[in-house]
């Protein structure tokens, strides 16, 4: 999915200039990285804060047009407001294409429901991370990664080394290899045998 900004430079800075911005519509942030010098600007209220409500606004490459200069960036932070629909503020990083970066990408879940440890041995499935950080360069960042859970059974869980990453990008790891996704046995219920068992059975 492909996001475009559009960004004027920020001329004043504060907290009194900042609330005359949100009053006007518009979000201060600020744009840096790349062996350049920060720059505070501005942004148009409204289309920031629909495209925050985007998944993929989180984990890809977004193009920020400032003042007719278009810069690859990625959100950094961000800040809304405790109640109130509002940005606050929002903090983007420029990106160097031959560097690579960091970043956190959702994992998306398929084939749940035909998953043998659910449809056969009434198991659930037991979410353990919903999002992994990453190492690629800026061209290879994907928006999300799969995991397909159709061989999953009862019992069984999926680990970071499991998953099928795109060309070009690496999982990035502390410790031990985490688990990812597990298909726990529901208390009370039956087995994968006993269900495919049971199923075989001809009625009396």
């Amino acid at each position: 999915m492909q996001f475009l900004l559009n960004a004027r430079k920020r001329l004043t800075q504060g907290t009194s200039a900042s609330r005359r911005l949100r009053r006007a519509g518009k979000v201060p942030g600020i744009i840096y990285g790349a062996g350049q010098a920060a720059e505070a600007i501005e942004l148009d209220h409204n289309p920031l804060y629909l495209a925050l409500k985007k998944e993929a606004f989180h984990s890809s490459l977004l193009t920020l047009d400032l003042e007719g200069q278009k810069t690859q960036v990625l959100l950094r932070d961000f800040q809304v407001h405790a109640y109130k629909p509002q940005a606050l503020h929002v903090d983007f990083q420029r990106i160097d294409a031959n560097k690579k970066l960091h970043q956190k990408v959702p994992l998306h879940f398929v084939n749940q429901d035909i998953a043998p440890g659910v449809k056969l041995g009434g198991g659930q499935i037991a979410h353990i991370i919903t999002d992994l950080e990453i190492s690629c360069l800026p061209a290879d960042l994907p928006e999300f990664i799969e995991v397909d859970l159709k061989d999953l059974h009862v019992g069984a869980s999926l680990h970071v080394s499991h998953l099928n990453l795109p060309q070009g990008v690496s999982a990035i790891v502390h410790g031990e290899d985490p688990t990812v996704v597990s298909c726990i046995a529901k208390k009370g219920g039956t087995t994968e045998e006993e269900s495919a068992a049971a199923a075989e059975t001809p009625a009396a």
